[in-house]
């Protein structure tokens, strides 16, 4: 048996420049019912948790180091922006989200439940 998991994608934006950007490169926002951290990088867009796993910092009010992890305003524990793993040991992890740029808007996904597949 294997597990197969679904994408519920959500539109937050027209566009990246329709994206309300913080002078970090940041910004909050809602998809699905939940409120998200946005975070351009170059031309990339990120998508996570809006509050820090260890004591619940606002993400979107810390900032990218220069090996360009997200960096929690509270105490500075470092995520990294692919997987959410904590990079400076403290063994957090950050839930991340898939973000996708269309010609109809920014997209983010989230997981959907697991379900069982026979015959694998």
């Amino acid at each position: 048996m294997a597990l197969q998991s679904t994408i519920k994608w959500h539109k937050v934006a027209d566009s990246i420049e329709a994206i309300d950007w913080q002078p970090n490169q940041m910004a909050v926002a809602e998809a699905g019912g939940r409120k998200i951290t946005l975070i351009q990088q170059g031309s990339n867009v990120y998508a996570c948790a809006y509050s820090c796993p260890h004591a619940s910092g606002v993400l979107a009010d810390g900032w990218l180091d220069a090996a360009g992890h997200l960096v929690c305003p509270l105490h500075r524990y470092k995520f990294n922006l692919t997987n959410g793993r904590n990079t400076t040991g403290e063994g957090y992890y950050l839930k991340t989200y898939a973000v996708e740029v269309r010609e109809a808007g920014v997209f983010v996904g989230f997981e959907e439940g697991r379900r069982m597949l026979h015959g694998f």
